[in-house]
């Protein structure tokens, strides 16, 4: 018996239906082509930094964050990859997740950044990854992980906590816009395009908190990923202040790195009880 019907074979046996309605190569391809394309600028920013970040800020900002997506974004999207083409339910759910990590990235790069070769680059990825995430999130069977996850992952929790994370993120980013407005200061090009970035991207976490606290099909879906790319988000920054201080002229400031880790854990409980329950026998095939 050929892999493919051996694989059938033992979904049948479990009574599992495949979670995704229909072929996922085309989007595994185009993650790998973002994968190496958010390398390639990180790495580029990394040893071009003063031709490509023509201002203090940008190089402040954009030089720890290339560390960190060589480093993080980049393994959690293989990663992701990886786990979700061997069948594995967990590595589908966080798949859109890592894709979201990579358009929020790569955004903020995008609306911070004069135009040019590496603001192209920013362009492209944040195309791909919107394209991406929306064909795999249209191709998952929402009614089919809602049957394996119901009651299995923690929907009230996690559903509360993105809904709250994303309202926070929205109230603050309008605070600080009005502020500036207000101000006598212009915003520096980073903290401006972060904040319209998480203007824009703040919603999705209140609705898919919303949908997963309702326990609709979606809200299954989007919940480990939205909890994943929040937590990866924490984790990435903490990287990115330590790191700045030997990469720029930034100082070292203790108390940021106490305040992000202890902001980072409101995400990192609930996500790790939702893979738990993900990962307790509830396994599927990614065709």
């Amino acid at each position: 018996m050929s892999d493919a019907g051996q694989s059938r074979l033992r979904q049948q046996e479990r009574g599992a239906s495949p979670p995704s309605r229909h072929n996922l190569a085309l989007l595994s391809t185009l993650s790998l082509v973002i994968a190496i394309l958010m390398a390639v600028a990180s790495v580029a920013g990394l040893l071009y930094s003063t031709a490509i970040y023509p201002t203090d800020d940008l190089l402040e900002n954009f030089v720890p964050s290339d560390l960190v997506n060589i480093l993080l974004g980049v393994p959690i999207l293989l990663g992701s990859l990886w786990l979700a083409q061997r069948g594995r339910l967990l590595g589908l759910l966080l798949w859109p997740g890592a894709l979201f990590f990579v358009l929020y990235n790569h955004l903020v790069y995008l609306l911070a950044m004069p135009l040019g070769v590496a603001s192209l680059l920013h362009l492209a990825l944040v195309t791909l990854s919107v394209y991406s995430l929306a064909g795999l999130l249209a191709g998952i069977d929402g009614q089919t992980v809602r049957q394996r996850l119901a009651g299995a992952v923690p929907e009230r929790l996690a559903g509360g906590i993105l809904a709250a994370l994303g309202l926070l993120f929205l109230l603050r980013a309008a605070g600080v816009m009005a502020g500036a407005i207000a101000g006598p200061a212009p915003m520096a090009e980073s903290e401006h395009a972060l904040n319209v970035v998480d203007s824009m991207i703040s919603p999705a976490l209140v609705i898919g908190g919303v949908l997963l606290w309702r326990r609709r099909a979606f809200g299954y879906v989007t919940g480990l990923g939205l909890l994943f790319q929040a937590s990866m988000l924490f984790v990435g920054l903490i990287i990115a202040l330590l790191v700045q201080p030997f990469l720029t002229t930034a100082p070292f400031v203790l108390a940021d790195v106490v305040v992000v880790l202890i902001l980072g854990l409101i995400c990192f409980v609930p996500f790790a009880l939702f893979v738990r329950g993900v990962a307790s026998g509830h396994t599927s095939s990614a065709s």
